[in-house]
Order: structure tokens, then sequence, then C-alpha cells
């Protein structure tokens, strides 16, 4: 029986996946949690195969619960399943540590044979995913602005470019202000802009999420 643990924080997508796995014979649902410290407290002594884990999640990025994981249990393996495209974050997640990417408009039989194929050991990723990782393999393109970032500095770049203030940033992360005002000075030096309207466009203009 291949057991698996969600982490999401939205109680009707837990609900709707434990409702897919429900009448498959060699999968079940062996627990579940809503933010990035309840998924780290739970795992910590519950037994499972693999966690379906979201990027957004209320207190850490899925990115960094990721990388808290991977020093917690290295040997446990993590499916992102999120509802960000493939372009703005796969290759991050799978640079962390992820074992396969795959969005929640997913049907639910390729969900559940990602979950197999993960747990056998192998990489999950789409055909269109597989297909742009083989043509930047082939011909290089030059690398967006925002790849420069680190992933928290990434997560911050997105706050403020969705309008929030590095106040409501702070809080919603749990960091001092003025920690989040040098991430904020790193973000504007590495992306070579001057302003929170110019993170704004380019986060538009390259279809990232807000």
């Amino acid at each position: 029986m291949i057991k698996v643990f969600v982490s999401d924080d939205h109680t009707i997508v837990r609900q709707g996946l434990k409702q897919i796995v429900a009448d498959i014979d060699d999968i079940e649902v062996v627990g579940e949690a809503g933010s990035g410290r309840e998924t780290l407290g739970l795992l910590s002594k519950q037994d499972c195969d693999i966690v379906l884990l979201d990027i957004t999640m209320p207190d850490k990025s899925g990115i960094e619960i990721l990388k808290d994981l991977k020093e917690l249990r290295p040997e446990l393996k993590v499916l992102m399943l999120t509802m960000h495209p493939e372009e703005q974050y796969a290759i991050r997640a799978l640079r962390a540590g992820a074992y396969g990417y795959l969005t929640k408009e997913s049907a639910p039989d390729e969900l559940v044979s990602a979950i197999r194929k993960v747990v056998s050991g192998s990489r999950y990723i789409s055909e269109a995913l597989a297909i742009k990782l083989a043509d930047q393999l082939v011909t290089p393109a030059e690398e967006p602005l925002h790849q420069r970032l680190s992933d928290r500095e990434f997560q911050i770049m997105l706050m403020i470019a969705s309008g929030k203030k590095l106040n409501e940033i702070a809080n919603t992360l749990f960091l001092a202000k003025t920690t989040i005002s040098t991430y904020r000075h790193r973000v504007l030096q590495k992306m070579e802009m001057s302003s929170n309207a110019e993170i704004a466009r380019y986060a538009t203009e390259n279809r990232l999420p807000s």
C-alpha cells in the first residue's frame, strides 16, 4: 500500500485528493496538513511514502518546506502539486529535490500515475516540460532575471509584485520588516531595477504568479 501525505492549505483540495485515491486499491492518504510548520511537525514522526506538496502555503513557501523535508527525511519522496504553471516553479522545485511536478489541472488518473512513478523511484514531469528542458540543452536560452534570485528572494519579489507592503510581507513570513527591506534591496539589485513598479511590470510581462 502506498502511503500518501497531503500538504495543502485548502481543506477542499485535501478532501478532493482523498476522494481521488479512495477507490484506488494500492494508495491511501495517511495524513494531511494545512501549513508548513504542521507539515514538518507531523512528518517528523509519521510514516509515509510520498508527500503531495503545494507551492503556496500560509507560513512557508512550498520550496522552503521541500528543503526542510530533505533535511528532516532525506529518503522521503515529494511530488509538487500546485496551481502554478510549470514554467514558473518546476525547475526550482526539481533543483530543490522534488521528484516531480504536477499542476492541479491535471486529470485524476495522471495524478495516480505520477504517485506510482515517484514512489517507484522515478522522476515525474509532463511531456511539455521534458521537451522544454531538452530544448534548453540543445539551445540554451538567456536566463530570465528572476532566476538570479534565491528562493526566498523570489518569494518576496512575487509578494511585492502583488502589491503587498513590506510590513504585510513581514507579518506573513514571520520576519522583521528590516529583514524584508534587505531582501527587497537584494531583489532590486540583482534584477537591475529601482522600484516596486518595475518589479510588478516584470512579473506581469513574464506571467509570474501574484
